[in-house]
């Protein structure tokens, strides 16, 4: 998680590592995730039939192939896309570059580096103590602002230096393991799971704007604190149940930080108490291992299924035009220029982020693009990989959760980016 420079700005060690492996084998990446999927696809098929014992016996495996019949529909599909793009057959709106040779090609190779390092190395984050430090740390500052424990913060670190997947996955175990509960996971999986630095920088230069990565940069922080800020006080999040994924109430004592401590001070030695339970070198690389498979067999699919049905969608009908409609008074009240050319950037980044940037190449107008980019990035909720990821995850949120968490995080950061605009422009 350490920021280290790169020729793009600002990165983390894990993403360059998921770089390297795309660089040695990135030709058979996309081979390799359609076994991946076969694997994930046969799995399922056997522990819902067979249900052999040692399915049955393992709560990782049962966890991992005994899924709900919608998940089991996905991971049909997804193998089903993944053949369909691989070999390029079928209708062309499957395997097209803009649908799901987008995921195949583009997206699931950066997934599979991203999920082979950051589940390897995910248990030095989470077994060490310093989730117990920066608990005891940051508790004073994430509790009143974002209702969120004080360990939080390093699931916000790792996705604003790294990428928004790295946060859903940290966020998700670290709710599977009882610390954090419903509430806490689904606001933090949904509002702290923002895309990289190094990827923004990415959307600036598809719009042609990065002599203002400056102010760019500052509209999307800004704009992305205050919903972080709002998004926990209102529904859907405020109403999601403060219990553990055990069925536990909340402990309020649990932050609370002894007599006779100091935070800095209760916090090492509680860093230092995780830290002897996790001694076993043959502990550390199990639990890596089963992060890398849990990942690969359990969310790809998710993320392919979804994501090419998005992208379906988005590409080949009218839908998100239709829906875009009512961004055209909002943007005309904004003086956003073009404003009906505009209108369906916003809706249509639910399916990806990327596609309202691409979209916005026929705008001539400078402020316009600028909004476009500035917004496609802190609605931070896309299903081609985002949204995806935290339908596939034990994150407790479901699609209504994300399409409404998605229109809101748009009609409170688009105000304050189109205001930032008017200034520069």
């Amino acid at each position: 998680m350490i920021p280290i420079p790169s020729s793009e700005g600002v990165t983390i060690p894990i993403a360059v590592l998921s770089d390297l492996i795309q660089d040695l084998i990135g030709p058979v990446i996309p081979a390799i995730m359609v076994w991946i999927l076969l694997f994930s696809l046969i799995g399922t098929i056997i522990a819902k039939t067979i249900k052999p014992a040692f399915i049955k016996n393992s709560p990782f495996f049962t966890n991992l192939f005994d899924v709900h019949p919608i998940w089991v529909v996905a991971r049909i599909l997804a193998f089903i896309f993944a053949v369909m793009v691989y070999f390029k057959i079928g209708p062309e709106a499957v395997w097209s570059k803009s649908t799901g040779a987008n995921l195949l090609y583009n997206l699931l190779p950066v997934l599979f580096g991203v999920f082979l390092f950051a589940g390897l190395l995910l248990p030095l984050l989470l077994n060490f103590g310093l989730l117990e430090l920066f608990g005891a740390l940051m508790t004073k500052v994430m509790r009143p602002i974002f209702k969120l424990p004080g360990r939080s913060s390093i699931d916000a670190l790792a996705s604003w230096l790294g990428d928004g997947t790295i946060g859903v996955l940290l966020t998700s175990r670290q709710y599977e393991e009882g610390h954090y509960t419903k509430r806490e996971a689904a606001i933090i999986g949904t509002t702290f799971s923002v895309v990289s630095i190094t990827f923004s920088i990415v959307v600036l230069k598809q719009v042609g704007l990065m002599n203002y990565f400056a102010p760019y940069y500052f509209a999307i922080t800004l704009s992305g604190v205050v919903a972080a800020i709002i998004l926990p006080r209102i529904w859907p999040l405020s109403k999601k149940e403060n219990t553990y994924a055990n069925g536990k109430e909340q402990d309020d004592t649990s932050e609370l930080i002894p007599d006779g401590y100091s935070r800095l001070g209760y916090g090492l030695e509680q860093a230092q108490i995780q830290a002897k339970k996790s001694s076993s070198v043959k502990g550390f690389l199990s639990d890596g291992c089963k992060n890398i498979i849990d990942m690969w067999l359990g969310v790809t699919p998710v993320v392919m299924a979804l994501g090419t049905l998005a992208l379906i969608i988005a590409e080949y009908t009218p839908i998100f035009q239709w829906l875009g409609l009512p961004f055209i008074p909002i943007l005309q009240v904004l003086g956003i220029p073009e404003a009906q050319a505009a209108s369906q950037t916003f809706v249509v980044g639910f399916a990806d982020m990327f596609l309202p940037t691409i979209l916005a190449d026929g705008i001539e107008s400078d402020m316009t693009r600028f909004v476009i980019a500035g917004v496609s990035v802190t609605q931070l909720i896309y299903m081609s990989e985002v949204g995806g990821l935290l339908i596939g995850s034990k994150i407790p949120v479901n699609m209504k959760d994300l399409i409404v968490l998605f229109l809101l995080r748009t009609i409170i950061t688009l105000p304050i980016i189109a205001g930032i605009a008017h200034i520069i422009f």
